[in-house]
């Protein structure tokens, strides 16, 4: 195994493959009478040869007893090894299950800063490739590495009891190949690892290019594009040629040194049979060095296999590695052990000098404070990149603030459990998100025991029932992001099908009605004022005519809240909202 494979990533496997110990042990003994069997074989066919060549009348009920006992223990052979690569099979993919599990579970607590500044496309390439090759390698480590150790140390013994001196060179000489293999996986490893890397960035990237396919093409990027994955591909199959040359390196060089090896137990058996050399002090028969060849052969193979191995290891290492690099990744702050849970929500918000950057070299919010009332509207207005949505992500706390401190109800958010405070939040984003399923699981996803009756009445207050009517199957129609029945503004009714059938204490709706017509959007806007009445609202939105009913209005600029009141307050101090608001209504 190459010195350049982490002892944190063996430390991780071995900890995976310690939960089967049990099984492992199985697999092992199966491996043993697997290899007892196979060198037993040799003996048998040792002996029929024997009672064949130089005598005059040849004991064939002997040798056909012989026969049928070989036989016997082939087919004996065959059964335990079908169940040793089943076991093995369930031990390998046991583990990669289990880190999958490991993986993906880290992934939903991890915090949002990693999953923003990660292409999401290398992080499925961990979950799902690198998983994969892991399993590959760690099967054929499982299958033939226990299998090779056993035959080696079965077959020295056997040839140590038939010609000592013979076996010791034998012994000698074919640790060579492990060398090889050594020196070849030592630059195998580099080589798989960078591979490991740039399948991750092409994944990353085919799923961005998909993802946004209609930009690619509204802009006429499709050349670039191409152009780009070819570097890429280029890269790969640069990195895949030499991991592939150097591994191929490893078969016909162990063969060459195994062959040398093989050759040099049949020179110096015919001599030890003619009796000129390499003597035991007792008869060294034909049969014996059938016997003897043949263990040889087998014992060079297996250092043949194990180097092959030990290749295909540094694959799956490479690939583990980066698995386990995305499952020990910090996750976000855990809750407080005696967090409290938000019940009875008033909706009272507070924030007192919070400071915030994604980019601690880039300011963004600094020391902004905000105080609403419980049941207010508060609309947040300003120019792209001025920190709305930032504050948003606040709120629900999928990022914490660097200093300062947001409030709901008087207790520090940091104080509450993640859980109670977002279900104390009904949210609908600008992107939608339609998982696949039907349209009525999809609209029950924060309320999985609604009953029909109030996701169609959510629906109908969403002004979305009278589609969903219209769809081959109702509200048992599949749909999913796979699918394209549905336009973007019919998604979006769904996900605000969604807050009202979740009926949340407070609301937070960011551009919640940007992919809705006008007429629909009018409609939304009447079910909306009737689900705020008694709600904490946040509302962002670009769109100031959608804003003028709030109760507040935060004019955000460069991170800060430079101007507050009514829509009709802020037009009177005709600053900076007043020129937002009147830029929307020039006249052409």
């Amino acid at each position: 195994m190459s010195k350049k494979v982490s002892a944190g990533t063996l430390k991780q496997v071995f900890r995976h493959i310690k939960r089967y110990r049990l099984l492992l042990i199985i697999s092992i003994v199966l491996a043993t009478l697997s290899v007892a069997g196979t060198l037993y074989a040799p003996i048998l066919i040792g002996d029929a040869i024997d009672m064949i060549i130089g005598v005059n009348d040849v004991d064939f009920e002997g040798v056909a007893k012989l026969l049928v006992e070989t036989g016997v223990i082939a087919l004996g052979v065959a059964v335990v090894q079908w169940l040793m690569n089943t076991v093995n099979n369930k031990i390998t993919f046991h583990i990669v299950r289990n880190i999958r599990d490991e993986a993906f579970k880290k992934i939903e607590i991890l915090p949002l800063s990693y999953i923003d500044s990660h292409p999401h496309g290398d992080t499925v390439s961990r979950v799902i490739a690198d998983a994969d090759q892991f399993a590959d390698g760690l099967l054929m480590g499982f299958t033939q590495l226990f299998t090779g150790v056993v035959t080696i140390l079965g077959t020295l013994a056997f040839m140590l009891s038939i010609n000592w001196k013979i076996a010791l060179v034998v012994v000698v000489l074919t640790p060579l190949s492990l060398f090889v293999a050594k020196f070849i996986s030592e630059k195998t490893y580099g080589f798989f690892s960078t591979q490991s890397k740039i399948r991750g960035e092409q994944t990353a990237f085919i799923n961005e290019m998909i993802e946004n396919q209609k930009v690619v093409k509204a802009f006429g990027r499709e050349d670039e594009n191409i152009e780009k994955f070819a570097q890429i591909n280029a890269r790969l199959e640069k990195s895949s040629l030499k991991a592939t040359f150097f591994s191929s390196l490893v078969n016909p060089t162990t063969r060459f040194v195994n062959s040398v090896v093989y050759a040099f137990v049949a020179l110096t058996g015919a001599f030890a049979v003619m009796g000129t050399a390499f003597t035991a002090g007792a008869a060294f028969t034909v049969g014996s060095l059938s016997c003897l060849l043949s263990y040889a052969n087998q014992y060079t193979k297996p250092f043949n296999e194990i180097s092959g191995v030990i290749t295909e290891l540094q694959n799956a290492f490479a690939c583990a590695a980066r698995l386990f690099e995305l499952i020990e990744e910090e996750p976000q702050i855990p809750d407080k052990e005696n967090a409290t849970v938000l019940t009875d929500v008033e909706g009272s918000v507070k924030l007192e000098n919070v400071c915030f950057s994604y980019n601690k070299q880039k300011k963004l919010i600094e020391n902004l404070n905000l105080n609403v009332k419980p049941g207010q509207r508060v609309a947040i207005v300003g120019p792209t990149g001025c920190g709305k949505t930032t504050l948003i992500n606040l709120l629900m706390r999928f990022y914490d603030v660097d200093s300062g401190s947001v409030s709901v109800d008087n207790s520090d958010i940091r104080d509450i459990t993640r859980d109670s405070l977002r279900h104390g939040f009904g949210m609908v984003l600008q992107e939608t998100w339609i998982r696949e399923g039907t349209v009525k699981e999809n609209i029950a996803i924060g309320k999985s025991d609604a009953t029909d009756e109030e996701i169609i009445a959510a629906a109908k207050a969403a002004h979305a029932h009278s589609f969903i009517k219209r769809l081959p199957k109702g509200y048992d129609t599949p749909v999913g992001e796979s699918t394209g029945g549905l336009s973007q503004g019919q998604k979006q009714l769904l996900c605000i099908s969604r807050l009202m059938l979740c009926n949340p204490s407070m609301l937070i709706l960011d551009e919640a009605t940007s992919s809705i017509d006008t007429r629909t959007e009018i409609r939304i806007q009447k079910a909306f004022l009737k689900l705020m009445q008694g709600r904490t609202t946040f509302i962002v939105a670009h769109r100031l005519s959608t804003i003028r009913e709030a109760d507040v209005i935060l004019v955000m600029r460069d991170g800060s809240v430079i101007e507050q009141g009514n829509h009709e307050e802020l037009l009177s101090k005709k600053g900076f909202y007043y020129e937002l608001y009147n830029s929307q209504f020039d006249k052409q």
